[in-house]
């Protein structure tokens, strides 16, 4: 059956490939007990694609493979079964039959410490999963929202990118040097600056799109809950467009 789709459709699918896939969507999986489950990235051209049934079908069937089989990546993922072919074999047919280029992007398998929790936004332009030990329901959602709102880089100032602090370190001292100030006084102004930047980016830090009165972190205490972990998928984030 893949050497009679690769005979038919092989290159119609081959010439698809060279075109940009910067549209599609995040597919997400949750097994019942909301302790395993998984979040995926599939690109296609257009967002009229993004739409369509089969293509809808094969990123949420894809999300559940991962979760259940645990690929290492994107090649492994591409050589399991799915009704009978191999994901490869049925991404290509479906190129033929749709006519767009379509590429798995990226995907994480969570193994909840808590309870998983997901929130899909603007037709699953924007995706999260999110892994919270303790609170509640609403709470889980809330902050799932929350992440889609605000974008967090990650969950602390632990995990954010060194190159990261140390652009925005730059940046600071550039601007703080221009004031004229004393040397300590520059110190100082870069530093805050700093710790302001890593509070904006982490979703410890961030005020909580609800009451922003409060940090998320300052909430979690309130309630007597943590956040184990987060994914944030974004369509198409990073890749270039012709």
């Amino acid at each position: 059956a893949e050497e009679i789709l690769r005979v038919k459709l092989g290159n119609k699918a081959s010439k698809a490939a060279s075109r940009v896939a910067a549209e599609g969507i995040v597919g997400i999986y949750i097994a019942a007990d909301a302790k395993l489950g998984a979040i995926i990235e599939v690109n296609c051209e257009t967002d009229f694609v993004a739409k369509n049934d089969d293509f809808l079908a094969f990123t949420k069937a894809l999300a559940e493979l991962v979760a259940k089989h645990n690929p290492a990546d994107v090649a492994a993922l591409s050589g399991l079964t799915l009704g009978g072919a191999t994901v490869e074999a049925t991404r290509t047919a479906l190129v033929g039959k749709i006519g767009e280029n379509m590429s798995i992007r990226r995907f994480v398998r969570i193994d909840a410490k808590g309870k998983l929790t997901s929130y899909v936004h603007g037709g699953s332009k924007i995706g999260v999963l999110l892994d919270v030990d303790g609170g509640d329901e609403a709470l889980a959602k809330d902050l799932a929202m929350h992440i889609a709102a605000s974008k967090p880089k990650a969950l602390s100032k632990e995990g954010v990118p060194a190159q990261d602090v140390e652009r925005e370190r730059s940046i600071a001292a550039q601007k703080a040097a221009e004031s004229g100030k004393p040397a300590e006084i520059v110190a100082k102004m870069v530093e805050g600056t700093v710790q302001k930047y890593l509070k904006e980016v982490t979703l410890l830090g961030q005020p909580f799109v609800k009451d922003d009165k409060l940090t998320v972190e300052q909430l979690l205490g309130q309630r007597g809950a943590r956040v184990a972990r987060f994914e944030l998928y974004v369509v198409g984030e990073g890749i270039e467009r012709k």
